[in-house]
């Protein structure tokens, strides 16, 4: 029998349209090898719910290893040194393994490759993103930064490969290495169990992911108005199966090619949106951690670590009780499902870097922590965009009103799900209700009028 194949997993948690798989299984015996290195990341170590679903998903793809008479071998440590040392005891020629690009795998991948003995080498492969970040360039060759010719240019190469199917045959080692047992990884909370909202909301691994498609194929055309309607929830929730990789973006995507909605052709800008994060975080690697524009940091933001009124002013962000509905139904609904609805993910990110006036990287930390979909590159460049910090990015000044939004976009009935102190208010006064409608719930943590105008004045110094 050949020598044994080694497939690296990391955020590629399927069967089907996995490269790597895909080619080990037509190389030789294979041995599936899941490495969790949670200092290699550093400040980007998996939050805490995403290790809720690292868990579920794993769980999951085991039983689908299992129904196919194999299985996923556990490993904790530095993997790079696990791997190698792994290739070595198995005797394995080959380690397969998608390609991706967040600094600390990239760095991981060329440690690999000066670890391995001569007789072992790794094989990278494309597959998490539509095309392969950095092969859609300018007509000088450049790599773009703004989004909307970068959408266009990869609109003409659509779409994109055939998805590969599940291998027809995985065949089993000899004799398997020893593994660890999931649940000894710890990666669910139990003291408290604070992850059962995250349980009720979702439905983890490939299966679900490809039910949660078949649905959406259903409902796309509507998505153009209604991605906007936070109490009617029509958006694909596939965020967390692309991010983990129980479903491919060409799957995604030639699912749906052949509609003709004005609901498809936006979500398809938006899948787009995956690949152009994943560009900007290949040019610029540390992106979600530093500024791409210059101003003076210190005149434009209010450090929590400074001050007790501003770490309170953080806090009460982050808990939901910021007096302002919308906002604190978001960041309740993030903390108590792992997600938020993209709408408001904008209008409590303004709230927090505009009307709060708190550096963008305090809230890409606590979303990274918060949401199942954390994702290095869409989470920095999102916060980037919206703190107008970014190469493709909001204008700061531009500063969005989240009592207007709310009204606007219908969320009473998001807010009496998110927000039960206010469930027995009416339309008109839910979304700013009075004072003596309040009851127990807060008052404003700061006017509209007075946050705008003190924003517009500290990013005035910040240029000075």
């Amino acid at each position: 029998m050949s020598s044994p194949q080694i497939v690296w997993l990391r955020r590629d948690l399927r069967m089907a349209d996995q490269p790597a798989l895909y080619a080990a299984a037509q190389a030789g015996p294979v041995i599936p090898v899941y490495v969790f290195d949670q200092d290699r990341a550093g400040d980007h170590a998996y939050g805490g719910a995403s290790k809720v679903w690292l868990h579920h998903s794993l769980e999951s793809l085991g039983k689908s290893y299992g129904a196919r008479n194999s299985r996923i071998v556990l490993r904790r440590g530095d993997a790079p040194q696990v791997l190698a040392a792994l290739a070595d005891e198995t005797g394995a020629t080959c380690i397969h393994a998608m390609r991706h690009y967040e600094p600390w795998w990239k760095e991981a991948e060329d440690e690999l490759r000066d670890a391995l003995g001569e007789d072992t080498k790794l094989c990278l492969y494309d597959g998490n993103y539509l095309l392969p970040p950095g092969s859609v360039t300018t007509g000088s060759g450049d790599p773009y930064k703004i989004y909307t010719p970068f959408s266009k240019a990869m609109l003409e190469r659509m779409p994109p490969r055939d998805p590969l199917p599940e291998p027809a045959t995985i065949h089993s080692p000899d004799s398997w290495p020893d593994s660890d047992e999931l649940a000894d990884w710890d990666l669910l909370p139990t003291k408290p169990d604070w992850a059962g909202g995250i349980r009720d909301f979702w439905e983890f691994g490939e299966g679900a992911a490809h039910d949660r498609l078949e649905w959406w194929s259903d409902v796309v055309a509507e998505y153009d108005e209604g991605r906007n309607l936070p109490s009617e929830d029509i958006t694909s929730r596939l965020s967390p199966h692309l991010h983990w990789g129980e479903i491919s973006p060409a799957q995604v995507w030639h699912k749906l090619k052949d509609k003709r909605s004005d609901g498809w052709k936006t979500y398809a800008k938006e899948v787009i949106w995956r690949d152009y994060t994943q560009n900007v975080i290949d040019q610029f690697p540390d992106y979600p951690t530093q500024s791409y524009r210059d101003y003076d940091e210190r005149t434009l933001w209010r450090n929590p670590n400074a001050g007790h009124l501003i770490a309170q002013d953080l806090e009460c962000w982050q808990k939901g009780m910021t007096g302002y509905p919308i906002v604190d139904a978001g960041m309740r609904q993030l903390w108590q499902t792992g997600w938020m609805h993209n709408r408001v993910r904008m209008i409590c990110a303004s709230f927090l870097v505009k009307h709060l006036l708190i550096d963008w990287r305090f809230g890409e930390q606590w979303y990274w922590d918060c949401l199942v979909d954390a994702d290095y590159g869409n989470n920095g460049v999102n916060w980037q965009w919206i703190s107008g910090t970014g190469v493709d990015s909001n204008m700061f000044v531009r500063i969005m009103a989240p009592l207007t939004q709310s009204e606007k976009f219908d969320a009473a009935a998001y807010i009496r799900e998110y927000v039960p102190e206010l469930a027995d208010l009416d339309d008109a006064c839910i979304h700013d209700p009075p004072d003596d409608r309040r009851g127990d719930y807060p008052v404003k943590v700061i006017g509209h009028k007075e946050a705008r105008e003190r924003a517009l004045e500290a990013y005035r110094s910040s240029k000075d």
